[in-house]
């Protein structure tokens, strides 16, 4: 008998769309000859659908063996959908919901990676109400320049701006404020921007890191925007251009985030080849993971040899198993 796996995707985030090809990529992985699958499309508004009906979760779910969770952003990967998930006992792939609330938020999750070694840029949340003029103000004379200008929840880079003047940072937060109630203002750490995926029980190993990959923006002092991850402002050189002890570092980094993060199955992280050292800059749990033929875990994938259907068989194999650490 097949496993039947519904595959979630879609979602009330800015990554509704990339969550859609991610998710139709895992349905056109999924090997026919094991699995049943079954597409479960939430809409823009949370409603759940299921051949193109609206229905409640646990009907969209019934018979469902496992879910495969590719609900990217705010609901996806923030635990509101794992906490619906495990309401009624279904087995899921990525982060329970308590890790994935922590993941989601950017500046808490930096306290958290800070305390056991790693290095983060220095930042300041900026909370809901704030005068944005006289913060502006404020920030511009007493903050490092240039900043990144984010929103404290989310992913894809969605909201991001560089701020190098009063009227930059003025428009970043008001940018960033139309996304996320409370906005992190972070020091721009020029260097290699660098990305490590991880992946749970893979190839005899507990924790196996995957080859960094390294991203190229196509402009100076720019950053991984939503448009470079999705629409060609970006070059991904895998294997990327470290030397062998910023590759072993790199890797170490990555373990030692999705471990203190709680982060379940797989998980990729990223980070800035500095002067100063190598920089975590945000974890993308599972959920929040890309995995079209374009993202970048995929391309990881395929770099050590493997194969994306090997991965998606893998991951539903930890999530059938019960499989936390």
């Amino acid at each position: 008998m097949k496993t039947v796996v519904g595959v979630l995707r879609g979602g009330p985030s800015n990554e509704y769309e990339i969550s859609l090809m991610s998710g139709a990529s895992v349905l056109n992985t999924l090997d026919q000859e094991k699995y049943a699958a079954r597409d479960i499309f939430i809409d823009r508004n949370g409603n759940w659908h299921l051949h193109g009906v609206a229905v409640p979760p646990e009907k969209a779910l019934r018979g469902v063996d496992v879910a495969f969770n590719v609900l990217h952003g705010e609901y996806g990967e923030s635990g509101e959908v794992q906490r619906i998930l495990e309401s009624i006992g279904m087995p899921y792939t990525g982060s329970d919901a308590f890790s994935s609330t922590l993941a989601f938020n950017k500046h808490t999750t930096k306290e958290i990676v800070e305390k056991v070694g790693v290095k983060v840029a220095r930042g300041v949340v900026v909370e809901p109400g704030a005068d944005i003029e006289a913060t502006a103000l404020s920030l511009f004379r007493t903050f490092p320049h240039p900043a990144i200008v984010k929103p404290l929840i989310g992913g894809s880079s969605v909201g991001m701006t560089i701020a190098d003047s009063y009227h930059a940072l003025f428009d970043g937060l008001q940018h960033a404020l139309s996304v996320s109630p409370r906005v992190l203002v972070e020091e721009f750490i020029k260097g290699k921007e660098a990305t490590v995926g991880v992946i749970e029980h893979f190839r005899n190993e507990r924790l196996y890191a995957l080859m960094p990959v390294e991203i190229v923006p196509q402009a100076e002092h720019a950053f991984f925007t939503y448009d470079a991850k999705y629409h060609g402002g970006s070059t991904e050189r895998c294997p990327g251009n470290f030397t062998e002890k910023e590759k072993k570092q790199l890797e170490e980094a990555a373990k030692k985030v999705h471990e203190v993060m709680g982060a379940r199955h797989y998980s990729r992280s990223d980070f800035i080849i500095s002067r100063r050292g190598i920089y975590f800059l945000e974890i993308n749990s599972a959920a929040a993971v890309g995995l079209t033929g374009e993202s970048l875990l995929p391309k990881a994938i395929r770099a050590v040899g493997s194969t994306m259907p090997g991965f998606v068989d893998h991951v539903i194999g930890l999530a059938l198993s019960g499989n936390k650490r």
